[in-house]
């Protein structure tokens, strides 16, 4: 039995009117007619269900939500820039446009007393740099400090590492790379940047590794000369500061005043129209020197060839005008040259003549005759008995040489330059030794011993010498004859040049004036002057130490200049090793002026540790005075007095 149903038969209902038909229209059959044998049956359309769009008003209400809290934000930063930080944000727009840096004034000149140039100065570049433009975003190199380094170190002569330093250098646009140089240097960064643009153009980008690399016009320190008078002039260092000497002691005066300058920048360029302020730079004053650079020529070429020639440690020459105190030359050997310190020797820089102090010898002798015969005390003729060895204190003195009792006059002690003899001398200053000392002492302060000679020169020493009451019982007995307290070369040349003008001591000057950006010369201050003995005395010392030189017996007759009278002195002291502390060596000396009746020069020269030849300083120093002093005086056109000297005894017959 089969669970189907039986289909269900339709039962056809009546037929509907078709009304869409048309009279004469074919029929259309009904829904249940079947359809005629042999033809398609239409396929029946589907139906589904209509899509129906949910309300859009939701999602607008969303979107405006949204959109209105992003403008919210921006009006909130809008605000916050245009009224809160407006100051400070236009600051940082102000800065980062606008450039400002030090436009360097004028060094002035400094010429000796012809006005010729010593120091001047050219023009130069600093050469500087604007890191912004050094970032990767700028360069598209990811190391452009690093290689921008390495192709500026060779041309500018500063190491990589510190040029790559400079170039990271953050919050400013602008950095000074390096000071100073050459236009030269400059064409040639300029050739190898343009170079290196061309390049960086072909390959798509705007700037190469050096395109902020810039340059501001600057100055550059020369001397002519080169090593001719280098230890009074001094030298500029890489900050454009006096180093040493004079360069060093009117440093603000020489530097003047620096301007400023502030512009617009872009791309490392100025931009003309967006304007810009500028304090322009006051030159600095030119310094005119006493010195003569014909004699401080000579001077040094005679110093520098006798120190070879001795293998010595150095030398000094001192030219002094005896009527003002202006100093013509102070020659130093071995000296240096201030364009190229990098070659310099460390102990040759500055100036020994002024900074080494040292003990003096018999050129000290004048000192302690002049006292003997201000005091009174003796004449040139007093008979003094000179023994071969004298006992004083705790020491045993003698002379040079080994000699006989001698029967000097006091002229002759110093002619034969005898130390016994001076010690004989000195001891009649005073009723005691302590007495003797305490006027002494008085005397050597009144020459400028043991005070700074008033040259205010950097470094200067002022010597050393001890209080009376402090003298050691063999310093008693030294420092008559220059043994036992210290000066430096400028002092021992005002001791001579005292006595030659008429025992009133000028204090020694190096400037004789200066000339400032108006164009006015202004001179500098008269030199102080103190009179130390009569004119009397100071005229019986110079009759003296004519003997020295003229007569037979005395120990600078190397220092003779035909025509001339010459008055001088010869030293050999023991030498304090600087190193050790201890005697070693001797300094070699010989002191004078002429024309010895009508003094117009002193010269004094020093030789220290000669170890070749000689040491006497009346063999080594003596020719040194005479090829000097000849060349000056006929620089200087000072004729011959043509007067005959005193001829004052040396010796007197027991």
């Amino acid at each position: 039995m089969s669970d189907r149903q039986p289909p269900r038969r339709r039962v056809p209902g009546p037929a509907r009117p078709d009304r869409t038909a048309r009279p004469g229209a074919p029929r259309r059959p009904g829904p249940g007619a079947r359809p005629a044998a042999g033809r398609a049956r239409p396929a029946r359309p589907k139906t589904s269900t209509p899509l129906r769009l949910g309300s859009p008003r939701p999602r607008l209400r969303m979107v405006s939500l949204g959109l209105t809290l992003v403008l919210m934000v921006f009006t909130v930063r809008l605000l916050q820039v245009q009224g809160v930080d407006a100051s400070t944000y236009a600051a940082k727009a102000q800065l980062n446009r606008y450039v400002s840096h030090t436009i360097a004034a004028e060094r002035g000149q400094i010429t000796d007393r012809s006005g010729v140039a010593l120091a001047t100065s050219v023009d130069a570049y600093d050469i500087t740099a604007d890191p912004t433009m050094f970032t990767p975003k700028a360069t598209k190199v990811p190391d452009a400090p690093e290689q921008a380094a390495a192709l500026l170190s060779p041309i500018v002569g500063v190491d990589a590492a510190t040029l790559t330093e400079r170039l990271k250098t953050r919050n400013t646009r602008y950095v000074r790379l390096a000071a100073r140089q050459t236009p030269q240097v400059w064409n040639q960064i300029k050739d190898l940047r343009s170079t290196l643009n061309e390049k960086a153009n072909a390959e798509g980008r705007e700037a190469s590794v050096l395109s902020g690399v810039l340059a501001d016009p600057s100055s550059k320190r020369v001397y002519p000369n080169g090593d001719l008078a280098a230890g009074i002039l001094g030298w500029v260092n890489a900050d454009g500061k006096g180093g040493g000497g004079v360069e060093q002691q009117l440093n603000k005066q020489l530097t003047g005043k620096d301007g400023k300058i502030r512009y617009a920048q872009s791309g490392g360029r100025q931009v003309p129209t967006a304007g810009s302020t500028e304090q322009p730079a006051v030159s600095g004053s030119d310094v005119e020197l006493t010195i003569d650079r014909d004699i401080q020529w000579a001077a040094q070429d005679a110093i520098t060839e006798q120190v070879k020639k001795s293998g010595a440690d150095r030398g000094y020459v001192m030219v002094q005008d005896t009527r003002t105190g202006e100093v013509l030359a102070m020659a130093n050997a071995p000296g240096f040259d201030p364009n190229d310190l990098s070659r310099a020797r460390p102990a040759a820089l500055g100036n020994a003549a002024l900074q080494d102090a040292y003990e003096p010898g018999s050129t000290a002798k004048v000192m302690s005759m002049a006292a003997v015969l201000q005091e009174n005390a003796a004449t040139p003729l007093t008979h003094v008995t000179v023994p071969n060895r004298l006992h004083r204190g705790d020491r045993l003195f003698q002379d040079d040489i080994d000699h006989e009792t001698w029967h000097l006059t006091l002229n002759g002690v110093l002619a034969k330059s005898s130390n016994i003899g001076t010690i004989l001398a000195t001891g009649q200053l005073g009723r005691t030794q302590p007495e003797a000392n305490r006027t002494l002492s008085s005397y050597l302060r009144r020459f400028g011993i043991g005070s700074p000679s008033g040259l205010g020169f950097p470094g200067e020493t002022p010597g050393i010498l001890a209080p009376a009451d402090k003298w050691s019982t063999s310093q008693q007995f030294t420092i008559p004859f220059g043994q036992g307290f210290s000066i430096n070369a400028m002092q021992a040349a005002s001791v001579y040049s005292t006595i030659a003008n008429g025992g009133v001591r000028v204090e020694p000057t190096l400037v004789r004036g200066s000339t400032g950006a108006d164009g006015k010369f202004v001179p500098a201050p008269k030199p102080k002057q103190t009179r130390v003995v009569s004119t009397k005395t100071a005229r019986t010392v110079a009759q003296m130490l004519e003997s020295v030189v003229d007569d037979v017996e005395g120990t600078g007759t190397a220092a003779r200049i035909p025509g001339y009278r010459v008055a001088g002195k010869t030293g050999t002291a023991n030498r304090v090793d600087p190193a050790t502390g201890r005697y070693k060596g001797y300094t070699s000396s010989f002191a004078g002026f002429a024309p010895a009746d009508k003094p117009r020069l002193t010269v004094y020269c020093a030789i220290q540790n000669a170890t070749k030849g000689s040491y006497f300083g009346g063999q080594i120093c003596g020719p040194i005075y005479k090829k000097v002093m000849e060349f000056a005086l006929k620089t200087l056109q000072v004729p011959p007095t043509g007067a005959k000297s005193a001829k004052l005894p040396v010796s007197f017959q027991p």
